[in-house]
């Protein structure tokens, strides 16, 4: 495999850490530029053929005298070379793939042996709105996010691995960016069957929680559904269970701190996660999920999940406390075959003491709501450029969701957060690292049409 100037970077760093114990013997002097450092990898390079084929040819003593000095020579670079491998880790190749119910690049602390990892990704996009506008309707641009996965693998069963957000480009002194930790847990890898995992956690449900990368979704924005019903992203302070069960059949199950009530408004339990910022713990909640990917059904799989817990976290709504009971539930499927991509999701959720919120919190909580959305998109790259890497998707997605699918008694129901969307647009990757993405959404609601947004945007992995 041919050296990038990544590897070649780091032979030469090694040059100077070897240079210093071959100038101790005379051999070298210490390299002053990059020219210098890789002039000596080539020296002792050509050093080392010229006295293996010395070695073959004779056994004299002062011969095997020279070999055994360039042994140990050789030997200590070698050393710092595996070194500098082991606490760095900077691999030849990286294979962008998911372990372990994260995505792709949020996965590559997986892949090293020890030591640091890096990756990340970001997007930005610019939205025009079409039709009627009101006072928060207006074309935008924006650097939506930058984000860094950090992550350090201790041992071959520890590991840490983090995510920091920088949202909107700016934040603090009233600006409408913030910074924040998404997710940073330790991992406790046991036995492929069960393994544990501590720390803030992404609260594994739906499929954009937990890989929310921007090449592996459609559209600039990530799916109603998918951030009104369940609130991505969604993550907890807690510690749980993870593994593969049977081949292709995975599971996760975590405790964590439950949401919080105050917070629940008309347009969903969005607002009542704590983010692991200073969380209530008065109040517990369990969410377990399970994937199964059959053997017999390339690309096919299909799973569940569901979150259930209190959310009154001990606090007095309208003169008493509540337990504000919270259940959510999704089923989802997906299947990749020969450029046709498929996904279809459906959630439901249910709150107790849904009367006392709406009375504390001073709008309409639902009792009930729902949501539910399928896709489609094909590649159709393959029949314009057969031998191409890049990739060309058209693709369509339906959404239907009501945050206040049934409102409780006494409480009028907003028709505005009965919603559907019909969404059209383009996907492009000239590499699988790099998306750039167009798309045209129509929204209606039973409160009337809403104004449609036309959105252009680019996204990246690293």
């Amino acid at each position: 495999m041919k050296k990038n100037r990544l590897q070649t970077g780091i032979a030469a760093a090694l040059a100077v850490m070897s240079g210093c114990v071959l100038a101790a013997e005379g051999e070298v002097a210490r390299p002053q530029s990059m020219d210098e450092m890789w002039k000596i990898i080539q020296m002792q390079q050509q050093q080392i053929d010229q006295m293996k084929k010395q070695m073959e040819k004779t056994a004299q003593t002062n011969e095997n005298n020279k070999v055994e000095v360039l042994d140990r020579k050789t030997s200590v670079l070698a050393q710092e070379v595996e070194k500098i491998r082991t606490e760095l880790f900077i691999p030849d190749e990286i294979e962008y793939k998911s372990a372990y119910g994260l995505g792709p690049a949020a996965s590559k602390v997986y892949q090293v042996d020890q030591g640091l990892s890096i990756g990340g990704y970001g997007e930005f996009n610019y939205q025009a709105i079409v039709g009627d506008r009101n006072q928060n309707s207006i074309d935008n641009a924006d650097f939506e996010r930058l984000v860094l996965y950090v992550g350090y693998k201790f041992t071959d069963n520890i590991l840490f691995n983090s995510e920091i957000e920088f949202e909107h480009s700016v934040a603090g002194d009233g600006e409408n960016g913030s910074v924040a930790v998404e997710f940073a847990a330790v991992d406790f890898l046991l036995d492929p069957m069960a393994n544990i995992r501590a720390g803030m956690l992404l609260v594994p449900m739906g499929f954009i929680n937990q890989i929310h990368e921007p090449p592996f979704f459609f559209g600039n924005n990530r799916p109603e559904v998918e951030r009104r019903i369940i609130p991505t992203t969604w993550r907890e302070i807690g510690a749980g269970l993870f593994g593969e069960l049977l081949p292709g059949l995975t599971y996760t199950t975590y405790v964590v701190n439950a949401m919080n009530a105050k917070n629940f408004t008309s347009s969903g339990i969005r607002s009542g996660r704590q983010k692991g910022s200073e969380a209530r713990a008065e109040d517990l909640a369990f969410v377990g999920r399970f994937d199964y990917a059959p053997e017999q059904l390339a690309g096919f799989s299909f799973g569940g999940s569901a979150y259930l817990g209190n959310s009154g976290q001990n606090q007095v709504f309208n003169g008493q406390k509540i337990d504000a009971f919270t259940q959510l539930y999704e089923a989802h499927m997906q299947w990749k075959y020969r450029g046709v991509e498929f996904r279809a999701l459906g959630s439901w959720g249910h709150i107790d003491d849904a009367a006392v919120l709406s009375a504390a919190n001073g709008q309409t909580i639902g009792e009930e709501n729902y949501g539910w959305y399928a896709e489609v998109g094909y590649d159709i790259m393959p029949h314009f450029m057969p031998d191409s890497a890049q990739y060309l998707a058209p693709f369509f997605r339906y959404e239907r969701l009501d945050t206040i699918a049934k409102a409780p008694t006494g409480f009028a129901d907003d028709l505005s957060q009965d919603k559907e969307i019909f969404q059209l647009g383009l996907q492009y990757k000239p590499i699988p690292n790099v998306v750039i993405k167009a798309d045209y959404r129509n929204w209606d609601s039973k409160a009337g049409d809403l104004p449609d947004d036309f959105n252009l945007g680019v996204g990246f992995i690293f």
